[in-house]
């Protein structure tokens, strides 16, 4: 896995291979933060990224000058992999140990962005959940996405605050937005 851009653009970074990780490809990770770099002055917003993994897009937020970052993941040897990089390149995220259900049904700051990279055979009851949760506790901030990534298998266009997709490969951006609901 490697940053793509930024400060560190180009850093390869390699996570132990025993981590139960599918790490978002580099293709899919710069089609998503051209979208991002769009819609947000990533340098002026908060990033809450669930089901972290290796931390690979909380890095990709920190190198693009994002500074309030968190990742939450449940998996003890994905903790402290991405504790461990975000030390060594000082980088500004901020790492919770957590089941992400009970972490979002807990937290009650807003967030700019959430981005949400479960496992691909998560039920769809459990897809339904990451954001039904996100907006029930009123979680993501007024001009924000909930994205959540899945396979092109999955479709979650039914849910409430759906906004649009985008695909690269088997890999789908799912974006939820507040006036989503109202289109």
């Amino acid at each position: 896995m490697r940053i793509i851009s930024g400060k560190y653009k180009g850093k390869r970074l390699m996570a132990p291979k025993k981590l139960p990780v599918r790490p978002t490809t580099d293709f899919a990770k710069e089609a998503l933060f051209n979208i991002l770099e769009n819609h947000f002055y990533l340098q002026e917003i908060s990033v809450l990224d669930l089901f972290a993994g290796t931390g690979n897009i909380s890095y990709e937020f920190a190198s693009r000058g994002c500074t309030n970052i968190t990742s939450v993941d449940a998996h003890p040897a994905c903790v402290q992999y991405i504790h461990k990089t975000a030390k060594e390149l000082d980088l500004p995220v901020r790492v919770i140990k957590s089941d992400v259900f009970r972490f979002l049904d807990k937290v009650r700051t807003k967030t700019d962005l959430i981005f949400a990279d479960p496992p691909y055979d998560l039920s769809p009851a459990d897809f339904a959940r990451i954001a039904e949760l996100v907006f029930k506790k009123e979680l993501l901030g007024e001009e924000g996405f909930l994205i959540i990534e899945h396979s092109k298998f999955t479709s979650l266009e039914d849910l409430p605050h759906f906004s649009f997709h985008k695909r690269y490969g088997n890999c789908v951006f799912s974006f939820f937005e507040w006036e989503a609901e109202d289109k």
